[in-house]
């Protein structure tokens, strides 16, 4: 592989449940085998990447959001702030000024045209950054405390940890969270190839379609993982040959693949033929990082 920026790869899906981590964690692994691999668990208010591996911890840190700070001591009462957020993070009740650090989002906007400089911005910690390594795959987890609501600032630090910190390592995987809201976005948005997983029924295919309507907006490269193949039907199949998407994959429906899963154990060391499908997405994805400019 050519030794440049590192070649990142986001697995996402329309809907929960559908085999994401599943194959984040055996893609890892496998290519863990032969090279370095960053696996970056995105799934900040559920991340169980983990559940598979051992590793060591290397760093540990809070994930911190600016939040503004009423300084009653400053502030006149214009009114201005609570006009100001987008957000209803911020409301004026009699000669009081509350903060809802939930609702905000960090824009700065009270704390910045704030006249009186009465909303300094301070931080707060609402979860924390994990480095793991384990052989060669080096596991990045970010959690969200409970009752945050608020994922993208986690996830966009996840990401940003995994650059500057092991640019030297040339493939980065992204655990996608599930959906194609604000947070999915953030995940894939700097991709270079977004793998979509999904299964063989109605439900997975109706979501699929979305997923793939937020990837083409963000005008990225990508294919679709089957999972639980043999269960359903097969209009997930129908619908890639219409829409001319690559089948990079199709992962069987077999019950010892859910044991496994739920042991918190890999796959493809008990199944050749599912090692072979990893290196055929691999090699894949691979082809479309050799067309990077």
């Amino acid at each position: 592989m050519i030794n440049r920026t590192p070649f990142k790869i986001a697995i996402a899906s329309g809907k929960g449940g559908t085999g994401k981590t599943t194959l984040a964690t055996n893609l890892a692994a496998c290519i863990a085998e032969q090279q370095e691999v960053v696996l970056v668990d995105l799934d900040v208010e559920e991340p169980n990447s983990g559940l598979f591996f051992e590793g060591r911890l290397l760093h540990s840190e809070d994930n911190l959001k600016m939040i503004p700070q009423w300084d009653e001591s400053k502030c006149t009462l214009c009114g201005l702030c609570p006009k100001l957020c987008n957000f209803h993070a911020i409301i004026q009740l009699g000669p009081s000024i509350l903060v809802f650090p939930e609702l905000c989002h960090s824009c700065y906007a009270c704390s910045e045209l704030c006249p009186a400089g009465a909303l300094p911005m301070i931080p707060r910690a609402i979860g924390k950054l994990n480095h793991f390594q384990n052989g060669r795959l080096h596991h990045i987890e970010s959690r969200l405390n409970v009752g945050e609501e608020q994922a993208v600032a986690s996830i966009a630090k996840s990401k940003k940890y995994a650059a500057d910190k092991l640019p030297y390592v040339n493939v980065h995987l992204y655990d996608s969270p599930p959906g194609t809201s604000c947070p999915v976005v953030e995940a894939i948005k700097d991709a270079d190839f977004v793998i979509l997983v999904t299964e063989p029924t109605p439900f997975g295919l109706h979501d699929l379609t979305l997923a793939v309507e937020t990837t083409h907006k963000l005008e990225k490269s990508f294919g679709v993982v089957i999972n639980r193949d043999g269960l359903g039907n097969n209009e997930v199949i129908r619908y890639c040959q219409a829409e001319n998407i690559p089948v990079l994959a199709r992962i069987p429906n077999n019950r010892r693949i859910a044991e496994l899963y739920s042991a918190g154990r890999l796959i493809y060391p008990e199944f050749p033929e599912i090692r072979e499908a990893l290196k055929d997405i691999l090699d894949y994805c691979l082809s479309a990082e050799r067309s990077r400019p």
